[in-house]
């Protein structure tokens, strides 16, 4: 059965005002939360960036039953792998065992501004490679050397061991980072615009690679919105996301700036809009029925956050279920 899960971005709000989204959503009925984890944001004049692992610490302080995955934290430049894990087992301790470990390769974004160069993804995923070694190991309880082309430990152990098994999701776009995940991982995190290419590059590529089966969680951007005007209005934390040049940027300023440069029509048609309750529904029903995703994410952004989460939980949820 779908679980459902809602997007906390750390690029737009304070790390208190996400803690109160994690108690609101499981409230709502939300399964999970997805937690960003970001050193800059995509703008630089409306926006924020807490520190992750510390605001899931504190939603999991408010919260009883919902579960928690970073998406995604970078495990290859500005943290060990080993420290990654490290965190990862305090947070699943926290939480009494609901912490799910998502990563991704990154963007220059969050690597460029502390000194790190910021190779080309054959470098990153070949990281990865490594850095997901060495996270299972010791999430896994061993006592580990290692010693890689990037990354080692010697006799590295975590005395504070998660009270579960936790998952490692594989951030996805495209069929390498797939068969990563099949290999090493236990699913994906994929955003989704349009589901068969989703289906054609990341779900077929994961599944034929191995008999086993991994978790697909889904995601899909969505503004709140009943016009163009109120859909930029909602989009101002998150315009920077899709300006030319994303990747290489280590300013969210200059990322503000070409994303202003832009034909605001070409910015806000990168996205979904959709305002009444059916209209969310149509949006994600494709992941559920098209994409099968085990996890479906509501990325979105309101005038209202709170009230949204509430419409969520009220009207969106139980129809998605129930289909």
């Amino acid at each position: 059965m779908t679980r459902f899960a809602y997007f906390c971005g750390h690029e737009q709000w304070h790390p208190e005002q996400l803690v109160e989204h994690a108690r609101l959503a499981e409230a709502a009925g939300f399964d999970m939360v997805m937690v960003s984890e970001h050193f800059h944001p995509w703008v630089d004049d409306d926006s924020a960036a807490g520190f992750a692992f510390s605001t899931i610490g504190a939603m999991a302080a408010v919260t009883e039953r919902i579960e928690f995955t970073t998406a995604v934290t970078t495990p290859l430049f500005r943290f060990h792998p080993a420290i990654v894990a490290q965190a990862a087992a305090t947070l699943d301790r926290l939480s009494n065992g609901r912490f799910n470990l998502g990563v991704g390769t990154g963007e220059n974004l969050n690597e460029g501004p502390l000194g790190y160069a910021f190779p080309k993804y054959a470098e990153r995923a070949a990281r990865m490679r490594e850095a997901l070694q060495i996270m299972r190991s010791l999430l896994d309880g061993d006592k580990l050397t290692f010693n890689g082309e990037f990354y080692s430990t010697d006799r590295a152990k975590l005395y504070s061991p998660p009270v579960h098994r936790v998952p490692i999701f594989l951030a996805a776009g495209g069929p390498k980072s797939a068969l990563l995940a099949a290999e090493l991982a236990d699913g994906v995190i994929t955003s989704v615009k349009d589901p068969d290419e989703t289906n054609e590059r990341v779900i077929q590529p994961l599944k034929l690679a191995t008999e086993d089966p991994r978790t697909v969680l889904a995601t899909r951007w969505t503004l709140r919105a009943r016009d163009e005007d109120e859909a930029w209005e909602v989009l101002r934390p998150w315009r920077g996301l899709r300006a030319p040049g994303r990747l290489e940027a280590v300013d969210p300023a200059d990322l503000r700036e070409r994303a202003d440069l832009m034909p605001r029509d070409e910015v806000i048609g990168r996205y979904t809009l959709a305002y009444e309750p059916a209209e969310i529904i149509a949006s994600y029903l494709p992941l559920v029925e098209q994409v099968k995703a085990d996890v479906v994410t509501f990325q979105m952004s309101s005038r209202d956050q709170a009230g949204l989460i509430e419409l969520l939980g009220k009207e969106v949820l139980p129809e998605l279920r129930a289909r």
